[in-house]
């Protein structure tokens, strides 16, 4: 099904701006981004996606993938796929949901420690990886259990920091936010035909997403600003190896206070991404305190009521043991008035 080519991961976040690996021109590529909690088997499905074992996938309790990973895949249409695997929603935004835990009260949920720096870095990684755009976001969930209240979180979460536009990207199985767009993927099965029409299934939605969206990826200001810095960079080291009557090492000192150049820029970007999470974070943190005092308000309405109606019943309850009581010594007088008659 698949002509498999792989693109170097990029070990530094977003990598050298100067490498060859880098593309600042459209290619045609489409950018998947899989997102699911530890255990969902989000790697597995990017590997099934791309038709070999590229990214780490194992079963476990706690997350396997802890940084962002791109690996590219070229369909038999010549269509080229970049899939990007990304730390588990659980882990990443483990800095969010435990500001939350206090308020959803959801004891033992949260297992990591994610600062909100790791959370930045890796976002401005991925930002970094897609480039031109993401062209969708695959949601992805376990069919052996439920949709969890961790996971509608994390969800939460992606929408409160991207807006509720990345909706209109997102492909998975539960959420009508998503407009039913779902699909069912073995990653356990060895039928390449079954492998086939599943990878079918899944790409037809994303060309369903992609015309949904006119042709256009999901961006915002991030993916503008690093891609600007990144064509600047490439220019100037396209200058500089151009440049005439400077010895080697003169244009190696000018590439790298270039490359010093960009990496603050990087800097800069990521700590607007701290700044933006923590103001999710915050914004998060209220929602959830006002949706907790309307239910310790309702809670409190029920148990009012509860107590109300209880002592209503004990009341009645009281009047009819009374009326019994009485109606009994009614009848015992007046048979023993019977009997002084006779």
């Amino acid at each position: 099904m698949f002509f498999d080519s792989t693109r170097k991961d990029q070990e530094k976040m977003g990598g050298s701006a100067i490498s060859d690996d880098w593309e600042f021109t459209t290619t045609g590529a489409r950018t998947l981004v899989l997102v699911g909690c530890t255990g969902n088997g989000k790697s597995a499905t990017g590997n099934s996606i791309v038709g070999r074992k590229a990214f780490k996938s194992m079963s476990s309790s706690a997350g396997v993938t802890s940084t962002c990973e791109l690996q590219r895949t070229v369909l038999e249409d010549n269509q080229i796929l970049d899939v990007i695997d990304t730390p588990d929603l659980d882990l990443c935004f483990d800095y969010i949901k435990s500001k939350i835990a206090y308020f959803i009260r959801i004891a033992g949920l949260f297992d990591c420690s994610s600062e909100p720096e790791f959370v930045g870095n890796e976002i401005v990684k991925c930002i970094n990886m897609a480039k031109d755009g993401i062209h969708a976001v695959l949601v992805v969930l376990s069919v052996r259990t439920r949709f969890s209240r961790e996971e509608h979180a994390a969800v939460q979460s992606l929408r409160e920091f991207f807006g509720s536009k990345i909706s209109d990207y997102m492909i998975l199985n539960t959420l009508k936010m998503c407009g039913n767009r779902q699909v069912l993927f073995d990653n356990k099965t060895k039928d390449p035909l079954k492998k086939a029409d599943q990878l079918k299934q899944l790409l037809f939605l994303v060309n369903v997403v992609v015309e949904n969206n006119g042709g256009k990826p999901y961006t915002d200001d991030l993916f503008k600003e690093l891609k600007k810095g990144a064509t600047k960079l490439h220019n100037q080291a396209t200058e500089v190896n151009s440049l005439v009557g400077y010895s080697k090492q003169e244009r190696l000192e000018l590439k790298e206070q270039m490359q010093k150049s960009y990496e603050e820029q990087l800097k800069r970007i990521t700590e607007v991404v701290e700044s933006k999470l923590k103001e999710t974070t915050h914004r998060l943190e209220e929602q959830l305190a006002k949706e907790q005092a309307a239910r310790l308000k309702a809670e409190l309405s029920a148990k009012n009521a509860q107590k109300k109606s209880d002592e209503e019943i004990r009341k009645l309850r009281e009047y009819l043991e009374r009326a019994q009581r009485e109606t009994e010594e009614l009848r015992g007088r007046s048979d023993r008035g019977a009997c002084n008659i006779l």
